[in-house]
């Protein structure tokens, strides 16, 4: 049995010793922003309730188009960009990944700004250089959702010093996993001065605070051992798209993926919420295919023993 990611022993303890009281002459808030800081290489942080909320007070302040990639980013920016009577222009990618290239083809506005995910779809890292010394020779504003790549050890992902914004969710199962809030961090002070209404309508509490505070302290440990579970199974697993790009989770193109996703849950069972899905989906690939989320795993599954089921499973399935 697989087990869903919760978050660590020690996270748990000390959200619960905030919410008893015990740890009152913490600011957690703020000891927590400044960690991000270092983790993102930011300026300025801001703590919020979610990761949407994030989004929200990124996008209310872009004044231009927003560009969403066509696949393999996260629904919630075109509802949110929506909501906030923005112009969306679509992106068309490569399976999700990014070629800036492609944004000479569009008819933008002056002061746009790209949104777009660390991993498309999860499964395979963005070329964060490229795309942004593209945008910042174009005057587009790139808002980076590092979720799922914070932490990076190769500080491309989630790193200011490449994305104009980062922002987060910190809800469960993501990276840093507390169940709840989110943050955005930048080097542009007038973000924060132009947002104040929503930032101030996004703000979080001290638990959620002591909760990031102390997941930031493994953050750089857990994403690494989620590429590498990965890594080894886009070795060992055939038709995987984005097969050499580093990724949190796997998507195997199989033009069967109904069937299969159905028949890969009932061998690999999980205690909660699943870890496998099936395409197309805009939030991974808008292809037939079938998702498998390791970054929803708990650590404790991300050994050879697991991966090795996995793998077994899957090639089972390919080969019958």
């Amino acid at each position: 049995m697989f087990k869903f990611k919760t978050p660590k022993k020690e996270t748990r303890q000390i959200m619960s010793d905030v919410a008893l009281g015990k740890l009152n002459d913490a600011n957690f808030e703020n000891q927590c922003e400044e960690k991000i800081k270092i983790l993102t290489n930011a300026e300025d942080v801001k703590l919020t309730s979610s990761g949407n909320n994030s989004i929200f007070v990124a996008l209310s302040f872009i004044k231009g188009d927003i560009i969403i990639p066509d696949q393999g980013g996260w629904h919630g920016f075109k509802q949110i960009a929506k909501f906030l009577g923005k112009e969306i222009v679509t992106l068309k990618t490569d399976l999700g990944l990014i070629n800036p290239k492609n944004i000479d083809e569009l008819d933008i506005s002056d002061n746009s700004a790209l949104i777009f995910t660390s991993f498309a779809g999860y499964a395979a890292d963005q070329d964060i250089k490229s795309i942004s010394r593209y945008c910042k020779n174009n005057g587009i504003t790139t808002i980076e959702d590092a979720s799922a790549g914070i932490g990076d050890e190769k500080e491309l992902l989630g790193n200011c010093k490449n994305s104009d914004i980062v922002i987060a969710s910190t809800g469960q199962p993501k990276i840093i996993n507390v169940g709840s809030g989110g943050f955005i961090a930048t080097n542009d002070e007038n973000i924060f001065k132009e947002s104040s209404p929503p930032l101030k309508l996004s703000k979080t509490n001290e638990i959620i605070a002591s909760g990031i505070y102390e997941e930031i302290n493994s953050v750089k440990e857990n994403l690494q051992r989620t590429l590498n579970a990965t890594d080894y199974l886009k070795k060992h697993i055939d038709n995987t798209i984005h097969a050499k790009k580093r990724g949190v989770n796997l998507i195997i193109k199989d033009d069967d993926a109904k069937q299969k996703t159905w028949e890969l849950k009932k061998q690999l069972p999980i205690d909660k919420s699943g870890f496998i899905n099936k395409c197309p989906n805009y939030n991974r690939v808008k292809t037939k295919a079938i998702s498998i989320e390791i970054k929803n795993l708990d650590y404790s599954c991300l050994e050879k023993e697991y991966l090795d089921e996995i793998i077994r499973a899957v090639n089972n399935l390919q080969q019958a």
